[in-house]
């Protein structure tokens, strides 16, 4: 039995017509009488009877049409209730740009399908800002690379990231298609954001880690610009596969760099479980979900999911 048949048979009983009843209802009157004959099979008991002026309900139909109505009433007063209900207010996510790259649009997009009603803030920025921001509690949750300076954070490793060598094809130096080691592109021009970001102190130490003196051109902490700068043929970068989304199909050179150590974490972190708000718990939940829907599809260049 379902709801539409106990909707048809009110109406159908309420008009007194089969005709009228579907008109109201927007269907064919064959496929109304079909749906009350299958109502009526199932009940094995005759609900309406068919007179020259149209249909009058039986004894067993008076009696269903009470309880049909009831149950209806009960029906729409849930649907209310759930409308009523629905996820609302506001939640302050931060991400950094690289991620942002791959990540903000399809995450806006759940939450607009999955939470309508939810406002979502959406900031940019560094990985250190965004970290700061989540200690004087003015993001709810960030995807972050370190976690030293935490403070009652909860944490949920997301992805491990491969870097890349992004560079113009006609660089003097570049080395032939493939993957490429450190110690192969180290002496070509970098651009590289400064030394408070944190790929920047991972490409350091990965540096230092094979006794290699980088050939530092620029710094920029901005990843429009420095993309800008690339494209103008001032240097190369080394940047995550997420940054490799904003190319599109771009004239660069793009090397996927081999080496063990020189990997970026992901992780999600946010406030106290205790302090974040239903729409914030919610966020949090459809963000992990969003990262590893595009890794399996092969949507984040380079990222593989946490082993965990």
């Amino acid at each position: 039995m379902e709801l539409r048949q106990l909707r048809y048979f009110v109406k159908v009983a309420e008009y007194g017509s089969m005709g009228r009843a579907a008109a109201d209802l927007g269907v064919v009157t064959s496929a109304l009488s079909q749906q009350i004959s299958r109502l009526e099979s199932e009940l094995s008991t005759r609900l309406l009877i068919r007179t020259s002026s149209g249909v009058v309900p039986t004894d067993a139909g008076l009696a269903f049409l009470r309880q049909a109505q009831l149950a209806l009433r009960h029906a729409d007063g849930a649907a209310r209730a759930a409308k009523a209900s629905r996820l609302s207010g506001e939640v302050n996510v931060g991400l950094p740009a690289t991620t942002a790259s791959v990540l903000a649009v399809p995450f806006m997009q759940a939450m607009r399908d999955r939470y309508p009603e939810v406002r979502v803030h959406l900031i940019e920025s560094l990985s250190g800002y965004l970290t700061a921001m989540l200690n004087s509690r003015q993001l709810d949750l960030a995807v972050v690379f370190r976690t030293e300076t935490a403070r009652r954070w909860s944490t949920l490793p997301l992805i491990e990231e491969r870097l890349f060598l992004i560079a113009p094809q006609d660089m003097p130096g570049l080395p032939p298609e493939g993957p490429v080691r450190l110690k192969d592109i180290a002496k070509l021009p970098l651009l590289m954001p400064s030394a408070s970001h944190g790929l920047r102190l991972q490409f350091e130490a990965s540096c230092a880690r094979l006794r290699i003196e980088p050939n530092l051109a620029a710094e920029i902490d901005g990843l429009d610009v420095l993309m800008d700068l690339v494209r103008s043929g001032f240097g190369a970068t080394i940047q995550p596969g997420a940054a490799t989304v904003r190319l599109r199909g771009e004239a660069l050179a793009v090397r996927q760099i081999t080496d063990r150590h020189l990997r970026r974490s992901n992780l999600l972190a946010s406030v106290s479980d205790d302090e974040l708000s239903p729409a914030a718990l919610a966020a949090r939940v459809l963000l992990a979900q969003t990262v590893e829907t595009l890794v399996r599809d092969g949507a984040w260049p380079g990222a593989t999911l946490h082993k965990s």
